[in-house]
């Protein structure tokens, strides 16, 4: 049975509908009862007029109302006269025998009246009457668009604060908290289980909620419990998801929102918003704040003279600050935040006291991989036997939200290809899918641009087949693949320190395809854009991050705070940059002639290859194995099946 998640079921909720339906009944109404059966307003007569009309005796009766204003009623046989087709039909084209027909201000009424009474004695006219006419419904009628406009204006402001959510329903609701509360005995269901790898995040983390089960362990001993934790890595590596288990873990109420959620048009929301939160969380202590992408409102203060939004973001972030710092240790309240921007935070946000712990979600090595395969793979339905080792090792630095888009885009190519089971190769079509991009074998390719692709990307297998340090080959293609023309698939090593050796025979690898081309066709093309683009990220890291490079020496103009980036000025002379373009040009060049030179000894190697990858459109590690040889340098890597 579905679950009833409304608070109130037998609340009555006004529709819109019956609002505007409502309204046009009301004008309606007010037309009818002013007007009566005539909707069509009667026509405006002047004196002379009345007087022809009354002598002919075409009228039936008159009304004055007020002794100023009279109505004229004709009879029947006098509206089918052509003088008065003009009022004797109303808006719907239907006959208007009621009347009355005519309207006009009267002069004095006493002339006025004998002029009638003379009239009713000579027949001319039936009869006449003088009324005192009510103005409630010209007060009404004067009062009713300031009763719309009122009605309206509630209406929108009661949709715009929740429809009567939290208090009422008024609009100075929107201080409220926007803080989302997830139960812990029917919302929290994901606990440590659910998080495969992150073992050394889930081990200190781990701590946390023992603080939240037993707070008296520690606070016996004399200790204090932290009062916040920040997660802290890139995108996809389980920050959140990391948080909802220590909230399931402990069972206790968990508070979860954005950053985001603080920031409003209207000033001084934010600050409102964060006092509200930390009010629910102690009322339901112990309880877990989570703060997720909390960079939104927790970026250094004073970094830009602007004011207006910048000001209101500064005041929510010091309402945030005083809270962390002002409920007491006894509150058993947590806050936990995530960020990948730890280093644009403000430092008065990480100091101790504040956010104790800073806890760092990293990329997962290949055992934590074969872990989160193992728990995506679990609602598929698989082959039997299939290798988790050997998946993991095809997806070098995929986060865990990348692997669950694998598993995934596997499932979809398998019952894309109308198989009952997803096997390995829909794997790894899915990494290619997701690294590359999607195929394009309809794309039009000449003869000699195939040629040229094929140079390019045999000239990439070729050089890295030779170099020591190289990545491994997997496979090549020359089929055109989101916007690159081909693409060579590797496998890297993990590691954890580069030397310069192992990053120069990278760059020697990247330069193999226009290395290629020169040899070959002694000419180049543009298709080396992407090479040109990772080499010169090399170079230049190896020259000024790094400190590898003899000229430069053992200098860094690297900046971990990321602070450099509102400086206008280069932290170094002008001199120095020569030096770095220099050496940045030279490593380049250098690795370009390794290249060239490795090509020239394998040239009918290279061609040979580059026929195949014409052919097939499809090499794989097997194929280079069968002309070069067995790669010397080759560790155990996992078989790599084609």
């Amino acid at each position: 049975m579905a679950k009833n998640n409304n608070p109130n079921p037998n609340k009555f909720r006004v529709s819109p509908w019956l609002v505007y339906t409502a309204i046009l009944l009301i004008f309606l109404f007010i037309s009818f009862v002013t007007g009566g059966s005539n909707i069509q307003e009667p026509a405006q007569l002047t004196s002379s007029k009345f007087n022809v009309f009354l002598d002919k005796g075409q009228i039936e009766k008159v009304i004055v109302y007020n002794k100023s204003e009279a109505e004229v009623f004709l009879k029947p046989e006098a509206l089918k006269l052509p003088e008065h087709q003009k009022v004797a039909k109303d808006i719907f084209d239907r006959p208007n025998t009621k009347g009355p027909q005519y309207t006009f201000e009267i002069g004095n009424d006493q002339i006025f009246q004998t002029k009638l009474e003379k009239a009713v004695e000579e027949g001319k006219l039936k009869d006449f009457n003088f009324l005192a006419k009510s103005n409630w419904s010209d007060i009404i009628i004067s009062l009713l668009p300031i009763i719309i406009i009122i009605g309206v204006w509630l209406f929108i402001m009661r949709k715009m604060s929740g429809g009567g959510a939290g208090g009422g329903g008024q609009i100075f609701n929107i201080g409220k908290s926007k803080a989302k509360l997830f139960d812990e005995k029917t919302d929290v269901k994901t606990t440590f289980k659910d998080v495969a790898g992150l073992e050394g995040a889930k081990e200190e983390i781990q701590e946390i909620v023992e603080f939240l089960k037993n707070p008296e362990k520690y606070t016996n001993l004399g200790g204090k419990i932290p009062k916040g934790a920040l997660l802290v890595g890139p995108p996809g590596t389980g920050k959140t998801l990391l948080a909802k288990a220590v909230a399931g873990e402990a069972q206790v109420p968990f508070f979860s929102l954005s950053g985001s959620d603080f920031v409003e048009m209207f000033v001084g929301v934010g600050a409102s918003r964060v006092r509200d939160l930390f009010k629910q969380a102690k009322e339901k202590s112990p309880s877990i704040i989570f703060i997720d992408e909390i960079d939104a409102v927790g970026r250094a203060r004073g970094k830009s003279n602007m004011s207006g939004g910048n000001d209101e973001r500064e005041n929510t972030l010091n309402q945030l600050l005083t809270e962390m710092d002002g409920f007491g240790s006894q509150t058993n309240v947590i806050v936990l935040a995530a960020t990948n921007r730890a280093d644009v935070l403000d430092k008065a946000l990480m100091r101790a006291g504040r956010f104790d712990r800073q806890i760092y979600v990293d990329l997962p090595d290949v055992r934590e991989r074969a872990e989160i395969f193992k728990v995506h793979l679990a609602p598929l339905k698989k082959v039997e036997g299939l290798d988790l080792d050997f998946l993991a090792k095809q997806t070098p630095g995929f986060s865990g939200a990348d692997i669950a888009n694998v598993c995934n885009e596997a499932a979809l190519i398998a019952a894309r290809n109308n198989k009952t089971a997803v096997d390995k190769q829909d794997f790894l079509d899915a990494v290619d899918r997701i690294v590359g991009g999607l195929e394009k074998k309809n794309k039009i390719i000449t003869i000699d641009e195939k040629k040229a692709i094929a140079i390019h990307e045999a000239g990439h297998a070729t050089v890295s087949w030779m170099l020591e340090h190289a990545a491994p080959l997997i496979k090549v293609t020359i089929v055109p693949r989101g916007q690159s023309l081909g693409a060579a698939w590797y496998l890297p090593e993990e590691r954890q320190i580069v030397r310069p050796d192992q990053m120069l025979d990278e760059m020697c690898a990247t330069m193999g395809g226009r290395a290629a081309e020169k040899v070959i066709f002694n000419r180049i093309s543009t298709g080396a854009l992407s090479d040109l683009e990772k080499v010169t990220k090399q170079a230049r890291a190896m020259v000024t991050i790094y400190g590898l490079n003899d000229k430069i020496g053992n200098v860094t103009y690297y900046d971990s705070t990321g602070q450099s980036e509102y400086s206008f000025s280069k932290p170094y002379s002008e001199e120095t940059a020569k030096v770095i373009d220099t050496e940045i040009s030279e490593l380049i060049e250098g690795q370009y002639q390794r290249a060239i030179q490795i090509l020239e000894e394998n040239k009918d190697k290279l061609n040979q290859l580059a026929d195949i990858l014409i052919e097939k459109e499809v090499i794989f590690k097997d194929d280079l194995e069968a002309i070069f040889g067995k790669r010397a340098f080759d560790k155990n890597l996992g078989e790599i099946v084609s």
